[in-house]
């Protein structure tokens, strides 16, 4: 993975963007005005990480697992919580 800070672009980006070999993920984009020798004109501020997409995959993957643990957990303490109520 590679990171990029305070990328600036006159497009508006979209939070994910993949190409034939990496999956782009942009956080934190904020639109700013911009005065230059051509006037005002708006861009966006973003930051910016590539991942291969192996690397993508699997960082889908770990999140993924730690998600249906997450889930897991709350489906044992609705059970308990159902048992206490007398279900």
């Amino acid at each position: 993975m590679t990171e990029y800070k305070n990328v600036q672009s006159t497009i508006k980006p979209k939070e994910i963007e993949i190409d034939e070999y990496s999956v782009w993920v942009n956080s934190d984009i904020k639109e700013i005005t911009v005065t230059d020798e051509n006037g005002i004109h708006t861009e966006y501020e973003f930051n910016q990480k590539q991942y291969t997409k192996d690397e993508y995959i699997q960082l889908i993957d770990e999140n993924n697992k730690q998600l249906e643990d997450k889930l897991t957990d709350t489906q044992l303490a609705l059970c308990d919580v159902y048992e206490m109520i007398g279900g």
